[in-house]
C-alpha cells in the first residue's frame, strides 16, 4: 500500500505541474516549493527550541491560530514555524508576525520527511483539523516527537472508516498521533470504533479565534460614516449566485443599506457586481473621496476587513451556499448578528447547529430570503432574540485552547 501512496503522491506532482502552465494557484505552489531545502537551512535557527504547526490552508490557520498565540504568550522560549499546504494560506499569512518562519510542506515524500524534520528538530507538532501526510507523521512517530491533531472532525463516510485494504492501511496512520483534540462527541465515538482512545474532545478553537476578533474589532470610520443610523445588512464572501438573490433584494428596498464583500475582489468581478446594481453604490477603495453617506451600498474591493466589519451589521448573509460550501459564519455571529446563508451548509457543525437553535436560516431562493430579511428588519424584538442566541452560541463554545494547552503542556 506504501507502494500505492507513493504513486499518487507522485501523479499529484506531475498533475499540479501541468495545471501551473495555466493556473495561478499551481504555479504559486510550484514557486513556492523550489529551493525549500535551501531555504530552510538557511532560515531555522538550529539554537532553537521549535513548536510546528501545520495548516492545509487559510482557514485551518485561524483554527490554530489560537493556540500559536496562547504558546507565544505561555512559552515565549519556544519558536513557532508555521507551515501550508495550499498558496491560499500561504500567501495571505506568509507574514505572519506570531512565526518565526512560515514555508509551504514539501511534498510527502520519505526523503523530504526525514530531511524536514532531522533539520527543523521540532519539539511538539501540531496539524490542524485533517492534515494526514504519511511520511511526515510515521517520521515523527519514528522520532518519536509529539504530534497533535486539533480541532479535528470526522464523519463516518470517511475514508478512514471503509472496510477495505486501502483503508486499513491508511487506518494505522491515525495511530501514529499523540492525541486527537476533536470538535465533538461523534468524532471520538468513531475514533474509539477504529479503536484509537487517545483522544478529548475539546471544541473547535474557531470559536475562541471569533471571540478574540470580537474583543479586538479595528473601528474602520467610513464604514461608520456610511452606515449613520441605517439597519445594516453585511454580506460576507460572496459569490455571483448569492450576489444576484441580494442586489434583487437590496434594489428593492429602501431606507435599509448593505456591504458586500466579494469573496473575489478582482476588478472584473466587482464591476459585475456594480451592474447588478440600482441603487447608488460606493467602492470602499473610493469611499473616503466622495460622501459615503448619499449611497445605499458599500462595496468592499479590498481583503482583511470581513471580520471587522460585522461589528456594524444588524444581519449578517454568508456566501458559498449555493456552491461547496459556506463560509464562516462565526465571525458573524459573534457580534451578535442573526445568519442566513444558501442550502450547502450541512458539512458544517456550527452552521447545523446554529440553524437548530434559531439563529441562523437557509435559503433556497429569493423568495426565501426576502422573507427571512423582512422578518429580521421590520420586527425588533424578533431580531434581539436571534442576535442574543448568536451571541450565546458563541459564548458557550469557547474554551477549546485551554483545554489544549493544559493537556499538551501539563498545566
Amino acid at each position: 500500500m506504501t507502494i500505492l501512496y507513493k504513486i499518487g503522491i507522485l501523479f499529484y506532482a506531475v498533475l499540479i505541474r501541468i495545471s501551473s502552465l495555466f493556473n495561478q494557484k499551481a504555479r504559486l505552489f510550484i514557486a513556492g516549493r523550489k529551493d525549500w531545502k535551501e531555504k530552510l537551512q538557511r532560515e531555522i535557527d538550529k539554537n532553537s527550541n521549535y513548536i510546528w504547526f501545520h495548516c492545509a490552508s487559510l482557514g485551518e490557520f485561524e483554527q490554530g491560530r489560537p493556540v500559536i498565540e496562547e504558546i507565544k504568550t505561555r512559552y515565549p522560549e519556544y519558536k513557532i514555524l508555521l507551515t501550508f499546504f495550499s498558496p491560499s494560506g500561504y500567501e495571505i499569512r506568509k507574514n505572519y508576525d506570531k512565526a518565526d518562519l512560515v514555508m509551504y510542506l514539501p511534498m510527502d515524500t520519505k526523503r523530504n520527511a526525514r530531511f524536514f524534520i532531522s533539520h527543523v528538530k521540532p519539539e511538539k507538532v501540531f496539524f490542524v483539523k485533517y492534515e494526514f501526510w504519511y511520511f511526515f507523521i510515521t517520521e515523527l512517530k519514528r522520532r518519536e516527537i509529539p504530534l497533535y491533531l486539533i480541532s479535528a472532525i470526522f464523519r463516518e463516510q470517511q475514508f478512514f472508516f471503509k472496510q477495505n485494504p486501502v483503508a486499513n492501511w491508511y487506518r494505522k496512520v491515525l495511530s501514529n498521533f499523540t492525541h486527537f483534540f476533536v470538535q465533538d462527541k461523534q468524532s471520538k465515538k468513531l475514533l474509539e470504533k477504529a479503536e484509537i482512545t487517545n483522544c478529548t474532545v475539546s471544541g473547535d478553537t474557531r470559536f475562541d479565534r471569533v471571540a478574540a476578533i470580537a474583543a479586538g474589532a479595528r473601528k474602520i470610520p467610513v464604514v461608520e460614516k456610511f452606515k449613520e443610523n441605517a439597519q445594516t445588512i453585511i454580506a460576507g464572501s460572496t459569490w455571483r449566485p448569492d450576489e444576484e438573490l441580494l442586489t434583487a433584494f437590496i434594489n428593492q428596498t429602501p431606507a435599509v443599506k448593505m456591504i458586500i464583500a466579494p469573496h473575489e475582489v478582482t476588478p472584473n468581478n466587482i464591476n459585475k457586481l456594480e451592474q447588478l446594481l440600482k441603487k447608488p453604490s460606493i467602492r470602499f477603495s473610493q469611499s473616503e473621496k466622495m460622501d459615503p453617506r448619499t449611497h445605499q451600498v458599500l462595496i468592499i474591493d479590498s481583503i482583511g476587513l470581513l471580520s471587522s466589519l460585522y461589528q456594524y451589521g444588524d444581519m449578517a448573509y454568508i456566501g458559498g451556499g449555493f456552491g461547496v460550501g459556506i463560509h464562516n459564519i462565526l465571525e458573524a455571529a459573534t457580534f451578535g448578528l442573526p445568519v442566513i446563508f444558501g442550502p450547502e451548509y450541512k458539512k458544517f457543525k456550527e452552521a447545523v447547529e446554529l440553524k437548530s437553535a434559531g439563529g441562523a436560516f437557509s435559503i433556497q431562493n429569493f423568495s426565501e430570503l426576502d422573507s427571512n430579511l423582512k422578518n429580521l428588519l421590520h420586527h425588533e424584538q424578533t431580531l434581539k432574540k436571534v442576535s442574543s442566541i448568536c451571541e450565546n452560541y458563541v459564548q458557550k463554545n469557547t474554551g477549546s485552547t485551554f483545554i489544549i494547552i493544559k493537556k499538551v503542556f501539563n498545566n
